[in-house]
Formats: C-alpha cells, structure tokens, sequence
C-alpha cells in the first residue's frame, strides 16, 4: 500500500508553486453564523493548484525521460501546470487540447513553452491522442489526477491548511472531478487529524465520485455538464477513488446557480473571480451548511481556480442573484385594459425590479414577464401572494431552467390583429428607448408619467447593473393626440430614440 503520508511530506512542489494563504471570509461567515475561510489555491502562478502535482510529478522522472519529454491532455489548468513545470525543468512539453478550447487558453499555454495540439472535442478524445504520442514519439504521459506523486502534490494543501489553522477545522469542502485533490487533501488530514471532516463537493450535472461511492465502484457517467469544464469528468481514477472510499466523509452535489453565487460570495469577500470549478467548494459549503444546518464551525473552502472566461461574466452575474434566492421570475397575469399596467406597478412600488418584459396580446389577459428581487424564498412566497390578493395571478418561474436561460430572453411577438385592425387610420404603435437614472422609484416614475389614454403595447425593462436604466416602450397614440406624445417625451427628462423604423422592431416585433 502506498505510504500517501509520507509521499506528501517529502512532494517537491514549492520550485515552483507557493504556499498560498488562508484568508477569512468575514462577509460569508457573518452570513452563515461559521467561521469561514478559504484556502486561495487561485494566487498559484497559474491561478490553479494544478501546478503542485503537476510539478511533484515531473520533478522525479529520469533524467533520460525528461530529455524525451512530457505530454498531457488537458483543456485548462493542468496544460499551465505542465507547461510551466517543464520550462522550470528545461523539457519539452507536449499539451493535447480539444478544437474547442477558448482561444485565452491556447495562448497561455503557447507563453509557457507548451507545444499546443488541438485535437477532438473532448478530453477523451484528447487523452486518446496523447497516449498514442507517447508512443510514437517516446514523451512521458503526465496524468491529470490519478497518479500516486500528482496525488501527493496536491496533498500538500491539506499540509498547508493544517499547519495554518490556529485550531483544525470541523471540515474542510474540495471540489471533485477525477479526484486527485480531493484524495491528496484527504489522505493527509484523515490521518493526523481524523475528526476533520474533507466533504467533497460536485456539480449535480458531473457527479461521477458521488456515484461511484454510492455504488461502491468506479461508475462512468454518459456525459458531464460543461459549466464548471475544470471537474467536468466522467470517470473519476482509480487511486482517487481508492482513497475517496478510505478517507472521504460525504459529498454534496450543487447547481449552477449555487456555483455561480458562490463566485459572486468569494468576490464579495477578496476580490477575485474564480472559475466554476474553483467555486465549486464554496458552493458545497453553503450548500452543506444549510442541509445540516451548521453553527459555529471552523469551515474551509479550497478556492482552487481562476482561470475565468470573461465571456462567462455576464451570465454568472445574471444567475448569482438567482442562486442566492436574491431574484425571482415570475409570470404575471394582468387584464388585457388600458391603466392594468400602472396598477401592477404599484403593486410592485416598494420592490427593486430587475426585469419587466410585456407585450400586448389578443384576448382579455396578458401574461408579463418580471425580475424582482427578494430577500429569501419566504420573501418570494410572500410576493406570490401579494401579487395574487392584488388581482394579479402568478406563476414563480425561479426554478424553472427553460425560463431562466431562454424564455428571459425571448419574450415578445407582434402587436395583435385587433389591435393592428383597431389601430388602422387613426393611430400609430410607436416605439422608443429610454435612458435614465438607475435609482429607486425611477421606473415607477416613468409609468406613472405616461397619459391614462395611451395603451402600452410593448415594456421591456432590465437591471444591467449599471449607473442607467435601458427601457423599451412601444405605445399606441391616437394621431390627434400626438402633440401630447411630444410634449411628454420633452418633459420627462430622460433621454430617449425613436426606434419604430429600426429593422429589428419590423421583422420581429
């Protein structure tokens, strides 16, 4: 059996990885009634702790084997782990990475000396490739997770968290994908400090080590979930797995919209953006947290990831507020009738609004699309009430995934015949954005100003977070009284466009 312990006191890692710190959280303890701290493996050179085993590994070859070289199939953290340990060592570095890997990430291996070849669309495909290279061309396969030295390298964070607590946690929280960290950490703590529990955490999407330790055996998942790419493994290894069974505690799977507030949580708290994956520990904390309804621990989070896509920004902003029950979308129905609008929105005078999306349709109800936030579920149910006792049946679409990746977006349609037919000769739908201050009571401001008469066929509002609000408002105005439409829009104060020729509002609303 392999002596893990003392692999890790003796792992060459710190050539070219550094002790990273373990900081409090003081925004997330307060909030969760723990002491919560988070092991920041994301200030490592390659902002990932993917360069411990990588390098711990390397640093033993033969002599004559690091003269042939190294390969590794990886589409992120462990290429800059190898690609930089090799530099350190003067080999050659061969990194196998999928057609689809962002371009960010191609280049940041290319700086550290990696030989970059694109092959496949998976990490399977990829893994293929780089055996097949290792024979044919003689390199030393590098693997990702399971194997005994990149196992130990890891393992030295669990080392390091030790030795920096002032007291041993109650439990430390790891995110899993083939294991490797996860099984390093563990084999080190379990053994001196066995009343420290390591929980591992997993996406519900990619949970193949929750799985396999259920079943008792190593279980292949047919497909993962890509969001958190960096653990997005479908069969864990077998030396991870091995210790997983031995040393583990328990696993907690979590969604994507608890990944993305835990990314939000440990900005709040340092600053930095993690990657999915270096969320992933965060979130289970949390998670873990409220199953268990856990008071007064010493908790640690390993932060082991910030090689973030900046394109992802956008989306994981959008759906933190939804994980952190900070947001709730609702179907709202009103009375198809002029003033149902104004109504709705008093109801709604006291709520931040992120979201209001209405198009007018046929018949006597409509239904409208709102972003609100809350404070917390009860909060949401509450409004659900609120919002029903008003008159204004709804429907809460928080949990609902279709709504909220899709339907937020594509909420609209044309101006109903009726309206059109009742519309012809005598008046016109108009369309405009506005512009103006993003504060409280702004929005309401801008409904309540609009003339009782003029029928609202198109609202389309949403929080960017920005210091501006963005409205779109198509309205029907009678053609006698379009002296008032000019005199409202130049009293109103706001900056505002005249879209009703723009091609966009023709071809598809």
């Amino acid at each position: 059996m392999t002596d893990y312990l003392q692999k890790i006191l003796r792992a060459r890692v710190y050539d070219v990885a550094r002790e990273t710190p373990l900081d409090p959280a003081p925004n997330l303890s307060q909030r969760l009634n723990n002491q919560v701290w988070l092991k920041r493996e994301d200030l490592q050179p390659v902002f990932s702790f993917k360069l411990r085993g990588a390098y711990n590994r390397m640093v033993q070859l033969p002599v004559e084997d690091l003269q042939r070289g190294v390969i590794a199939s990886s589409a992120g953290n462990h290429a800059q782990g190898v690609a930089l340990s090799a530099r350190r060592l003067g080999c050659r570095s061969v990194i196998v990475m999928p057609k689809t890997t962002p371009e960010v990430k191609i280049r940041a291996v290319r700086a550290l000396g990696g030989e970059v070849v694109l092959h496949g669309e998976t990490y399977d495909e990829c893994s293929a490739e780089a055996q097949m290279r290792c024979d044919a061309e003689g390199l030393t396969y590098i693997h990702p997770f399971d194997d005994p030295e990149v196992i130990a390298g890891q393992g030295t964070i669990g080392m390091e968290i030790m030795r920096q607590s002032k007291e041993p946690p109650d439990a430390i929280y790891v995110a899993v994908g083939g294991g490797g960290l996860i099984a390093g950490i563990s084999a080190y703590v379990k053994q001196l400090w066995p009343e420290t529990e390591v929980i591992g955490v997993e996406p519900i999407d990619a949970d193949a080590m929750t799985q396999s330790l259920r079943c008792g055996h190593r279980v292949e998942l047919e497909k993962v979930g890509l969001f958190a790419d960096g653990v997005a493994v479908r069969k864990v290894g077998e030396h991870t797995f091995d210790l997983a069974r031995r040393y583990v505690d328990r696993m907690v799977t979590v969604d994507t919209d608890a990944i993305c507030a835990a990314i939000k949580d440990v900005f709040e708290d340092t600053r930095s953006i993690l990657e999915p994956a270096g969320a992933l520990a965060i979130a289970g904390l949390k998670q873990d947290v409220a199953d268990r309804n856990l008071e007064g621990k010493r908790l640690v989070g390993v932060a082991c990831g910030a090689n973030m896509n900046f394109e992802r920004l956008r989306f994981i902003a959008e759906r933190a507020e939804l994980g952190e029950e900070r947001e709730a979308m609702f179907a709202v129905e009103i009375p198809e009738a002029t003033g149902s609008l104004r109504a709705l929105c008093r109801c709604l005078s006291d709520r931040s609004l992120t979201e209001f999306s209405y198009r007018m349709t046929e018949g006597v109800r409509a239904q409208i699309f709102i972003g609100v936030q809350v404070n917390n579920q009860q909060d949401r149910f509450a409004l659900v009430e609120h919002l029903s006792n008003n008159g204004f049946p709804c429907l809460d679409l928080s949990d609902n995934e279709f709504a909220k990746v899709h339907l937020r977006h594509m909420v609209g349609g044309r101006l109903p015949k009726s309206a059109r037919e009742a519309c012809a000769g005598d008046c016109s739908e108009l369309l405009y954005r506005f512009e103006f201050p993003e504060r409280p009571g702004a929005l309401m401001n801008f409904v309540t100003s609009l003339h009782p008469s003029w029928s609202i066929s198109i609202f389309h509002y949403r929080n960017h977070g920005a210091d501006t609000g963005r409205i779109v408002v198509g309205v029907l105005i009678p053609k006698t009284e379009m002296d008032g439409w000019t005199s409202f829009l130049s009293a109103l104060g706001y900056a505002f466009w005249e879209e009703s020729k723009n091609p966009a509002y023709s071809l598809f609303l």
